[in-house]
């Protein structure tokens, strides 16, 4: 069974910003399904996956995927979020590594007490730096800008696929179809 958790913030002020990248793959895999309101999430479970958008913001969602974890604890878990040093169009699977700087993902460590699970990073680009931004919060809070959405469609359907793949051909063929 797979957990796939989707990170983002919540609200009408953060739908379609580089920081809800996450919330925007969930959505397109659930399509019409309808979500519930559980564990702290917006919350479906669909045969041997369950899809989660922590609903805590993003520095806590930590505490919603412990909370899923407690009633599915052999679940695969498979977290994904918006990437600052990636290009945006970029996906790069990784599993078992530091949250690099993304609270989102810092939060989950510090609560489930591991860093051993997958990841799949969707670049958002850097303006100014690959390694420091003067203020990345308002950064990653922007909306795309119209030719960006373009990318970020392809990169949707990308990631789609490239769950797909994980689930039906593991984590290694993922890596080497996806990451680039």
């Amino acid at each position: 069974m797979y957990l796939i958790v989707g990170l983002g913030n919540l609200g009408f002020q953060y739908e379609n910003t580089r920081h809800n990248f996450g919330f925007r793959v969930l959505d397109l895999l659930v399509g019409s399904e309808a979500w519930e309101n559980k564990y702290d999430s917006q919350f479906l479970k669909l045969d041997d996956v369950i899809l989660a958008k922590p609903q805590t913001f993003m520095n806590k969602s930590g505490e919603a995927v412990k909370e899923i974890l407690k009633f599915y604890p052999t679940a695969q878990l498979v977290v994904v979020h918006d990437e600052l040093d990636l290009p945006i169009g970029a996906i790069k699977i990784q599993k078992n590594i530091t949250g690099a700087g993304h609270n989102g993902v810092q939060s989950i460590i510090d609560e489930i007490g591991t860093k051993d699970f997958i990841r799949l990073r969707l670049g958002i680009d850097n303006p100014d730096s690959r390694f420091q931004i003067p203020d990345s919060d308002a950064f990653v809070l922007q909306k795309f800008t119209p030719a960006e959405e373009v990318i970020v469609k392809e990169v949707l359907a990308k990631t789609k696929d490239a769950i797909e793949t994980l689930q039906t051909q593991g984590l290694e063929m993922a890596q080497s179809k996806f990451n680039g």
